[in-house]
């Protein structure tokens, strides 16, 4: 025995179809919810990363102060270096000549010694 074929109305498929989307969009509305709530950024989160930035801002300020006060010190110190330098140099050259002088004294006192 067959059977009756049991149709669908016009009336039952729109509302099968309404209900079917109203349940869709629930569904999105909720998951859209939820995932807002929980990938909102708290007030707390927000101070931190303000501290954590002045902190930042802070150390950079540092770091470039102590860059310039090392500069300015290298160059003082490159400074003091060449005119030590120069002044051994001098040094060195009124030694060398000291060293002549004293050398040709002797050898006109050992001159006039042997006369």
């Amino acid at each position: 025995m067959q059977r009756p074929r049991e149709t669908v109305n016009r009336t039952e498929f729109v509302i099968a179809t309404t209900i079917i989307l109203l349940v869709a969009f629930t569904v999105g509305y909720l998951t859209c919810w939820l995932v807002q709530r929980f990938s909102r950024v708290s007030t707390a989160d927000v101070a931190e990363l303000d501290q954590m930035s002045k902190a930042l801002h802070d150390a950079e300020e540092t770091r470039d102060q102590a860059i310039t006060y090392l500069q300015q010190r290298e160059a003082e110190l490159t400074n003091q270096l060449s005119q030590t330098e120069a002044e051994l140099s001098a040094a060195m050259d009124g030694l060398r000549a000291a060293r002549l002088d004293a050398e040709e004294l002797r050898g006109m006192l050992d001159r006039s010694k042997a006369n």
